[in-house]
């Protein structure tokens, strides 16, 4: 039984960038469909996989978000200052532990029990990334902190407590553009608040 392995022979793999991620360059050898083999290339963008979750409180239809700046984006003709759900690389943690710990330091929010919804590849022609996605309910009792993120790593978030339909709203307006954030709202929208 051949596997997608037998159909690839990497030929050459070159570091170009190890500064703040890990970009390489690949030269393999793909065999089509037909059986015949084709030499491809292609760099590829090794940040480690990461979490993402969307807080939600179902009895006032409320859901935390946080807006920070995101210089790819702003170097893409974007303002920069993205709405996201809180979400955060893995770094040696589980999905579930990276998630709670990300969400108190964005947010303010002590969660206990995450519930992961699904996995996902954001941008597979170039980055290795999965994201693992995750909802979580939350009350006033599990604010510890103000949030707003790590200063030593160049954080500086804003926390957003808003009416999920608002969050829709921002949604449909192209206020909210970012991926992850878009599929956790969308996941309410069909699984939590029914709408």
């Amino acid at each position: 039984m051949s596997t997608t392995a037998d159909r690839v022979r990497v030929i050459d793999s070159q570091v170009l960038s190890n500064d703040w991620y890990l970009l390489k360059k690949t030269i393999y050898d793909f065999r089509r469909a037909d059986g015949s083999w084709q030499r491809q290339q292609r760099e590829t963008y090794d940040r480690g996989n990461g979490a993402a979750l969307l807080l939600y409180q179902r009895e006032t239809r409320s859901v935390v978000l946080v807006r920070q700046f995101r210089f790819p984006c702003f170097v893409n003709g974007h303002d920069g200052m993205l709405i996201e759900a809180p979400a955060g690389l893995l770094d040696q943690a589980t999905p579930e532990q990276r998630i709670r710990a990300e969400a108190e330091e964005e947010t303010g929010y002590r969660v206990g029990e995450v519930r992961k919804v699904f996995e996902a590849f954001m941008s597979p022609g170039s980055v290795t990334e999965k994201l693992h996605f995750f909802v979580a309910e939350y009350d006033a009792s599990q604010k510890v902190g103000d949030g707003g993120g790590l200063p030593g790593e160049g954080e500086d978030i804003e926390v957003l407590e808003l009416p999920f339909d608002d969050a829709m709203a921002m949604l449909r307006r192209g206020e909210i553009v970012d991926g992850k954030t878009i599929m956790l709202l969308q996941y309410a929208a069909m699984h939590v608040f029914g709408t």
